[in-house]
C-alpha cells in the first residue's frame, strides 16, 4: 500500500496562495523503496472559468510529468495527453492552465534521476522537455492513462509507484553522493562557495563539477544560487503577509555580496524586485 501523506511545502512557487486558490494542488510521498530518490509526487486538478498562468522557480530536480487537458469523463484525443521528462529549468517556469485538466508529476531528488536512466548524463535533459519514451523507451503506451485516469489520489500514487519500481532504480554510489552533497547545500548556509562544497566532499573542484553534470544536471554554483533564491522568495512571501524584511541583512545571511546583488538575482528570475513582490502579496 503506497504511503500518500500530503506534503505542504510550496517553496519555489511564485505566489503559492494564488495558485492554491485556483487549483487542487497536492503532494504525496512515494513507496518506501523510492523515497531515497524522489522528493514527492505532485498532483494538480483544475476547472477554471478563465485561463490562469502559474509560475515556478524550478528546483535543481528532474520531473516526470503526465498531463491531460479536457474533461476527465470524456475520451481524450492523443494530442490532449502527454508524458514527458522535464529537465531542470534554468529560468522561471511559466505554465498556462485553462478550462479543465489534470497533471500527475514526479519530482526526483537532485541527483536521484540518474539511477532510473543511467545511459545518459542528467545534463542531457537540462532546459528541455522530451517525450518520456525517448528516455525510457520500454514505457508502455497505456501508462499515461493508467496514471491520469483514476479518480482517487491513492490510485494515481499507486500507478506512479508501479511505473517507477518497474524501471529501476539501478544502484549508483555516485548518485548517492550527489544527493548527499545537494542536501548539504540545501541545509547548510555556510556552503556559499563551490570551493567549500568541494572541500566538504573531499573532491577537487573539477571532479565536483563533473559529478554534478552527470548526476544532477547543473553545476554546484547554480545549485547554491538557486537555493538562496528560493529562500529569498519565501522571505518576500512572508514579508507580504506579516511585515517588512531587512533585505540587507537577508542578503548577508544568504551569502550575497550585498543587497543590490540579491535584488538583481531576484528581479532577473521573478521579473520584479523583492519589495515589489512583497507588496503584491500583501495587496491580495
Amino acid at each position: 500500500m503506497p504511503s500518500s501523506a500530503p506534503r505542504r511545502d510550496t517553496r519555489g512557487i511564485v505566489d503559492p496562495a494564488e495558485l492554491l486558490s485556483r487549483v487542487r494542488f497536492r503532494r504525496h510521498t512515494p513507496a518506501p523503496e523510492l523515497r531515497p530518490y524522489l522528493e514527492h509526487y505532485w498532483l494538480i486538478d483544475w476547472e477554471l472559468p478563465e485561463p490562469y498562468a502559474t509560475h515556478v522557480v524550478p528546483h535543481p530536480s528532474v520531473n516526470v510529468v503526465f498531463q491531460r487537458y479536457g474533461a476527465l469523463g470524456a475520451p481524450a484525443a492523443a494530442a490532449d495527453v502527454t508524458a514527458e521528462v522535464s529537465g531542470i529549468g534554468l529560468g522561471l517556469f511559466n505554465q498556462k492552465l485553462a478550462e479543465t485538466g489534470r497533471v500527475c508529476g514526479v519530482q526526483f531528488r537532485p541527483g536521484g534521476f540518474r539511477p532510473f536512466a543511467p545511459a545518459w548524463p542528467v545534463s542531457a535533459w537540462t532546459g528541455r522537455r522530451v517525450p518520456l519514451t525517448e528516455v525510457l523507451p520500454d514505457t508502455g503506451p497505456d501508462l499515461p492513462s493508467a496514471v491520469l485516469s483514476p479518480d482517487t489520489d491513492h490510485a494515481r500514487v499507486a500507478a506512479l509507484d508501479a511505473f517507477l519500481l518497474a524501471h529501476g532504480p539501478t544502484p549508483d554510489p555516485a548518485a548517492d553522493e550527489a544527493m548527499r552533497l545537494v542536501d548539504l547545500v540545501r541545509t547548510d548556509r555556510m556552503i556559499r562557495k563551490v570551493s567549500r562544497l568541494a572541500s566538504a566532499a573531499g573532491l577537487s573542484a573539477r571532479s565536483l563539477q563533473r559529478l554534478f553534470a552527470t548526476h544532477v544536471g547543473v553545476g554546484p554554483k547554480w545549485v547554491i544560487l538557486r537555493y538562496r533564491l528560493h529562500e529569498a522568495l519565501e522571505r518576500a512571501e512572508a514579508a507580504g503577509e506579516a511585515g517588512a524584511v531587512d533585505w540587507a541583512a537577508l542578503a548577508a545571511e544568504l551569502g550575497y555580496s550585498d543587497q543590490a546583488h540579491l535584488v538583481r538575482d531576484f528581479t532577473a528570475t521573478i521579473g520584479v524586485p523583492p519589495t515589489a513582490y512583497a507588496r503584491g502579496v500583501s495587496a491580495r
